[in-house]
């Protein structure tokens, strides 16, 4: 009897270690159950194919304009979705804004932002983006807001859930002083008055604190660290770094610019951000 059970363990033994051999490495591998936040880049010019394997060893998801980026009059990361997709990236999708002086009156106010909701949900369709994805409107204006642009925004916002994808803001989540002792935060003033609930909000906020500065933390602070409670995505660095705003900031190169890790010929700047998901504008 002792001799068989023996023979018996052997066998059961090679069979769970055959059974282990087609195993993934994914499967054997124990996943951190403490990983709630995931770190991303963003920036205007698509960084062209060779960059991507190099990105993602560092970041979970990339930026994708819908739009030429502010400044632009062509948009290079057209047609790119499948190539970023297949390396594992999420998007962060992102439609150029139109400035509070492009916007005097409100009843312009409301039309463009309907026309930009059309013109963004189009976009996103035309790329493959299924409805329910998340489109964050460019406000790079920083301060408070005219009644005027806070229509436009309201009217995005609205207009792009008829659109059926869900309305995000891209806003400034650092803090201004508007003398006498007030102040203000440029996504709070939006939260305040865009009168939509199902808003997803990506702050910037470069200034150290709170911002940890170009790199890639070990463990990513939450959005919420900018700032802004009620933040999706930080956008913890922008390239070139601000002067006024990030001189405090450690790791930039000496020409003011971000770079991932891996990027050791300084080939693509970038803005850094942390997101509660890895792919933040994925629908849910």
């Amino acid at each position: 009897m002792r001799a068989r059970g023996i023979f018996l363990f052997v066998v059961l033994l090679a069979s769970s270690g055959i059974a282990l051999c087609f195993l993934s490495p994914d499967s054997r591998a124990p996943k951190p159950a403490d990983v709630h936040n995931f770190l991303g880049f963003d920036r205007n010019e698509y960084p062209g194919d060779a960059a991507l394997p190099v990105l993602r060893k560092s970041y979970f998801f990339a930026s994708y304009w819908l739009s030429p980026p502010p400044g632009e009059k062509s948009n290079s990361w057209i047609g790119k979705r499948g190539l970023i997709k297949a390396q594992g990236f999420g998007f962060l999708l992102l439609y150029e804004g139109r400035t509070s002086r492009q916007l005097p009156y409100k009843r312009d106010s409301i039309e463009a932002g309907l026309r930009d909701a059309h013109a963004a949900a189009a976009a996103a369709r035309r790329e493959g983006f299924p409805e329910g994805s998340v489109i964050f409107l460019d406000v790079e204006e920083g301060g408070r807001f005219p009644d005027g642009y806070h229509a436009y925004l309201r009217s995005w916002a609205e207009s792009l859930a008829k659109e059926k994808f869900r309305p995000g803001i891209y806003c400034s989540g650092i803090v201004v002083d508007e003398g006498e002792g007030s102040t203000i935060i440029s996504a709070d003033d939006i939260r305040a008055h865009i009168g939509v609930a199902d808003v997803v909000y990506w702050v910037y906020n470069d200034a150290c604190p709170p911002s940890p500065g170009c790199g890639v933390p070990q463990n990513p602070p939450a959005p919420s660290g900018s700032g802004v409670a009620y933040a999706s995505v930080w956008q913890y660095v922008r390239s070139p770094r601000e002067k006024k705003v990030a001189r405090h900031c450690r790791g930039y190169a000496d020409d003011g610019n971000c770079y991932a890790p891996g990027d050791a010929g300084h080939k693509w700047f970038l803005d850094e951000n942390v997101a509660t998901s890895s792919d933040p504008s994925a629908p849910y």
